[in-house]
């Protein structure tokens, strides 16, 4: 999901599609003889706090999750703790501006205690090699004891923090250029102690990763199974197949193939919650697309793929690859003969550059072998990336291969080009651009086409209900001619014009 919203590898990961008959073969493809029209169940089994954020509200210290930015501003120098070069080097407290090298992303390690991510993806710890107070942000990779550090807040005023350092003293600084862990930090919170420090939070993730680590291994896997048993039910599934909608895409996250047990801080259970839902879209009619939202290593730095701190990892290493092979190998060998498995998604929006195209396409082919090893006939969506790339970039790949799917995205957002659009500017674009782009990846013989998302949402204020339901109408209008089908997002969400059952209960949206 591209929303109004982990970093390592993961060495633990575990090696731990409606197989239909109205499939016909025509131009060297699979071609369906009926449209998806599917609706996403989204922030169900991959989290995304901004569909769901009350369940945030119970973990201690829920401003300082993993990835949140903060910038340190000392009240003695007035300046704010930077990391020179943005890592590599010693920390100072120079800069009157905070921007990249003075935002120090967290790593969690419980609600007190984190460890310090700088620019170039280093940590700060104390120079154990050196007198063991000077400050450094050196260490790559592995963080530990050295590079640990307990946030201690004002309980007066939250915004005034001291940073106490593995050798038990405070940071402070005693100059522009020497910042030091050498203060014992008893003295009051005024302006004139120099281990105090004013911090502004730049805002940070809301995923499964902040999510499950927030609240720690005790109280995790009770709030995870209570949002599972409770946000997406039977009856859920009932109102889709009443309301013309004959299918469900599925995100789910790469540990769910590890289930019960997934790494840390990920809690067992989401694999019983997807087995639900195949009962439950077998018993009313519903197809499953399967959509590996979240893959190991994270390919767009996003909370919806599970970021520990923004970083994208996903795709730098074979090794990374085939762990991701080995989700889709341990979905499709589960699901396969499971009637009501219709289509497997090997990721969802790989972001450019970070993701290259040469280790898309080699995972597109890996993904696809292992897909048919257990099935030949249920469909293989590949995701287009994000960014700015040639809409046409996976047709080398895709158009050899059968069933294959080509996935784009289509929304009136996240963009400044639709910031000052009209309401009727905004349906214009839909008849006229997005037809356009649609046209440009729809060929006879190519690999099918699926808008995997999209909303009847948009950048403009005020607004009367008619005009929802005439932008809703276009676009109905113009996905509906997409080969494959198309997918709201999503099913249920605070935000009532992203939630298609709030949609159609209030009369916006008619399928």
């Amino acid at each position: 999901m591209a929303t109004a919203h982990s970093t390592r590898s993961h060495p633990l990961l575990c090696f731990c599609i409606f197989l239909s008959s109205m499939l016909s073969l025509s131009h060297g493809r699979l071609t369906p003889n009926f449209k998806i029209r599917a609706v996403n169940l989204g922030g169900w089994l991959v989290t995304e706090g901004w569909i769901k954020p009350s369940l945030f509200d119970g973990i201690p210290n829920k401003d300082f999750l993993d990835g949140t930015g903060l910038q340190f501003k000392s009240v003695t120098a007035g300046k704010y703790l930077c990391a020179e070069t943005g890592g590599g080097s010693i920390i100072v407290a120079n800069r009157t501006v905070a921007s990249s090298w003075e935002t120090f992303k967290l790593w969690r390690i419980n609600e007190t205690s984190y460890q310090l991510r700088v620019f170039n993806k280093q940590f700060v710890g104390v120079d154990s090699g050196g007198n063991g107070i000077d400050l450094v942000a050196m260490v790559a990779d592995t963080p530990g004891r050295f590079e640990t550090f307990e946030i201690v807040r004002n309980s007066d005023d939250l915004n005034r923090v001291r940073i106490k350092t593995p050798n038990g003293f405070f940071l402070q600084v005693k100059t522009e250029n020497l910042v030091t862990a050498d203060s014992i930090g008893d003295g009051s919170w005024g302006n004139d102690d120099q281990s105090v420090f004013i911090v502004t939070n730049t805002g940070g993730l809301h995923g499964e990763f902040q999510l499950t680590n927030g609240y720690g291994p005790v109280n995790a896997p009770q709030v995870m199974t209570e949002h599972w048993n409770t946000f997406i039910v039977e009856d859920d599934f009932n109102f889709i197949s009443s309301n013309g909608i004959n299918a469900v895409r599925i995100p789910v996250g790469w540990w769910i193939a590890c289930d019960p047990t997934p790494p840390q801080p990920y809690v067992g259970g989401s694999l019983q919650a997807l087995d639900n839902a195949f009962i439950w879209a077998q018993k009313y009619g519903i197809n499953v697309i399967i959509d590996l939202h979240a893959a190991p290593g994270s390919q767009n730095g996003n909370e919806h793929s599970s970021s520990r701190d923004g970083s994208q990892e996903w795709g730098l290493s074979d090794q990374n690859i085939q762990e991701t092979v080995n989700v889709i190998d341990f979905l499709t060998s589960r699901y396969a003969n499971n009637p009501s498995l219709y289509a497997v998604e090997l990721i969802n929006e790989p972001l450019s550059p970070g993701a290259s195209l040469d280790s898309l396409n080699k995972y597109y082919s890996a993904g696809y072998n292992v897909v048919r090893k257990y099935s030949s006939t249920a469909y293989v969506i590949m995701s287009n990336r994000l960014g700015a790339i040639d809409p046409q970039e996976l047709f080398p790949i895709a158009s050899s291969l059968e069933g294959s799917v080509i996935d784009i995205h289509f929304y009136n957002l996240f963009s400044n080009s639709f910031n000052n659009m009209s309401v009727q500017q905004n349906i214009d674009f839909i008849y006229n651009n997005r037809s356009a782009q649609l046209n440009q990846v729809t060929t006879s013989n190519g690999p099918l086409t699926f808008i995997g998302e999209w909303v009847a949402e948009w950048k403009v204020s005020g607004v009367a209900k008619k005009d929802y339901q005439s932008f809703g109408k276009a676009q109905l209008e113009v996905y509906g001619r997409a080969s494959f089908g198309w997918a709201y997002w999503t099913l249920k969400n605070v935000n009532n014009h992203w939630s298609l059952k709030w949609m159609i209960n209030n009369g916006y949206i008619k399928l």
